[in-house]
């Protein structure tokens, strides 16, 4: 199974009045990661594709360490581990090497903007997303 690797730079204003990220700055480094995912590294272009339209249906995140501001970037890794005919689950750590600071979880429909409704996920990009599968995990 491959793993995206993808860096997040850390900014100033990510930080809280408790000197920490925040926690819905992860948020926003999720979301980058899985646009780099989704629409730089999978394949296609137009509607029909994932950055063509998605939607996240849920999120899930356990905060497991503080992660302070600081001048290199943060690694998040994000994988698959659901695929159903509508939907796949992105999971992703959020760390540096020997401390992880955030696990989570996003299940996100692909969607079909003009038509304003879910679409199935396309031969193309299950064959890409299997390629990221978690083993053990079935793809549906």
């Amino acid at each position: 199974m491959a793993r995206h690797i993808f860096r997040c730079p850390l900014r100033w204003a990510d930080m809280d009045a408790f000197g920490h990220v925040n926690n819905v700055v992860f948020l926003r480094y999720l979301e980058e990661a899985r646009i780099d995912f989704m629409f730089r590294l999978a394949p296609g272009e137009g509607e029909t594709t994932f950055a063509g339209g998605a939607v996240v249906a849920r999120h899930e995140i356990d905060y497991l360490r503080p992660l302070v501001h600081r001048h290199e970037p943060v690694v998040i890794e994000t994988w698959v581990t659901d695929i159903t005919a509508a939907s796949m689950t992105v999971k992703y750590e959020v760390k540096d090497e020997g401390t992880v600071y955030a696990r989570a979880a996003t299940v996100v429909v692909p969607y079909n903007l003009a038509e304003q409704r879910p679409r199935r996920i396309t031969a193309e990009e299950k064959a890409f997303l299997e390629r990221y599968l978690d083993e053990g995990a079935v793809a549906a």
